[in-house]
């Protein structure tokens, strides 16, 4: 009997008449076609600019391959998130079964990233989280098709908690709003503090996305802490820092947050950010050939200074082609993409890094000081910090 591949090609004329070709053999392994990327970022709202620039980001690599990636063009089809859990479901259906994309790049809210996490789990839809640092992601929601270019909220809170520790300080205070980025930014803060003999004399918290701070400046005020840790990002971080400065805290009681504080925020806070300390896996001024090239790049593509946002899409879009060319652009090998990734050295603008088992980034974590409108480099706060993956059974 003679192969389906065979009868295939002796049928060739026939399926072609009827317009229906089946290919077969290392074509079809392959992937054929454009592949269809789907983007679900904020495109409104407090974290607009975060989503533009990781798109920005994830373009301009595309941009550097020729505009293909393992040999395939690339289609994007847009979602808007809205930052809004509660649309995370439906939103993310609309790219997998209404435009049948082959991967999902997003997103920023750590909210929505979980729902977006639990629908590509369940149809094994590629996802590559560019921002979002919800701990779950690459914890109790890890899967073989899940990956993270970013960080996971953990990651810089616990970098800070042993800086402030370090730096002398014996109580704090945390604040940040009430929702899954901010409660696990803290924690992580709380874990490494607590762990080198510091106290938390309260955590503060507000409703996402209100802005409405003096009441709990007022109580920081009084409570007296030696230092304040927070996690803010976008327009409410630009409000926050304002606000913290001119309640007159700046200069008693010490500012320390997650790099998002002061990340793509600097032109709004102006004065009111400068000497503040944030730790993260970026900085300006890294000032390594890797990174100069990615910053000249950037900002003669879109006359913009990148941003950790940017950087993050970017490493998105090259950890893409590093899983597509390791299976010939064929997406549905899930577990050689996988593999790839898990044994690259991803050659990133912030320093190169690898995956963990739960495929998020084991990366240095900077520590930064505000000068001007750059967050510069201090020193290294920690060193190839890998995320506990608690709670991941992937194997």
């Amino acid at each position: 009997m003679p192969s389906l591949c065979r009868v295939r090609r002796i049928s060739l004329a026939a399926a072609a008449l009827l317009g229906a070709v089946a290919l077969c053999g290392p074509a079809a392994a392959q992937g054929s076609g454009k592949l269809r990327v789907g983007l679900m970022l904020p495109y409104s709202g407090t974290y607009t600019a975060l989503g533009v620039a990781i798109e920005n980001g994830f373009r301009l690599y595309v941009a550097e391959q020729g505009g293909k990636l393992a040999g395939r063009e690339l289609e994007f089809f847009k979602v808007d998130d809205e930052s809004d859990p509660a649309k995370a479901v439906d939103n993310v259906n609309k790219l997998i079964k209404r435009d049948n994309v082959d991967v999902l790049i997003g997103t920023v809210h750590s909210g929505v990233a979980m729902g977006m996490a639990k629908v590509a789990k369940e149809t094994g839809t590629l996802m590559i989280d560019p921002n979002a640092g919800a701990d779950a992601v690459t914890g109790p929601m890890c899967a073989v098709n899940i990956f993270r270019s970013s960080f996971s909220n953990w990651q810089p809170g616990y970098a800070m908690g042993a800086v402030m520790a370090k730096r002398g300080h014996k109580n704090a205070v945390t604040i940040t709003w009430k929702y899954a980025a901010g409660d696990e930014s803290v924690n992580g803060f709380k874990e490494a503090f607590t762990k080198a003999g510091g106290k938390i004399v309260k955590d503060l918290t507000v409703p996402f996305p209100n802005v409405e701070f003096q009441a709990l400046l007022t109580e920081i005020a009084a409570l007296k802490p030696d230092a304040v840790y927070t996690f803010f990002a976008g327009g409410g971080a630009v409000k926050f820092v304002k606000d913290y400065a001119a309640a007159g805290l700046k200069e008693k009681i010490p500012l320390y947050g997650a790099g998002f504080l002061t990340d793509g925020t600097l032109e709004a806070q102006g004065a009111a950010a400068e000497g503040l300390m944030t730790t993260l896996h970026y900085a300006d001024a890294l000032n390594t050939p890797r990174d100069n090239a990615f910053r000249l790049a950037y900002a003669k593509t879109y006359k913009l200074q990148p941003d950790v946002y940017a950087m993050q899409g970017y490493d998105a879009a090259q950890m893409l082609r590093i899983g597509l060319a390791a299976v010939h652009g064929d997406v549905s090998k899930k577990a050689e993409f996988a593999a790839a990734l898990r044994k690259a050295r991803i050659d990133s603008p912030r320093g190169p890094f690898t995956l963990s088992a739960s495929h998020n980034p084991v990366q240095d974590i900077y520590l930064r000081k505000v000068e001007g409108k750059e967050n510069k480099l201090v020193e290294v706060a920690s060193k190839a910090l890998a995320d506990p993956g608690r709670g991941c059974r992937l194997q």
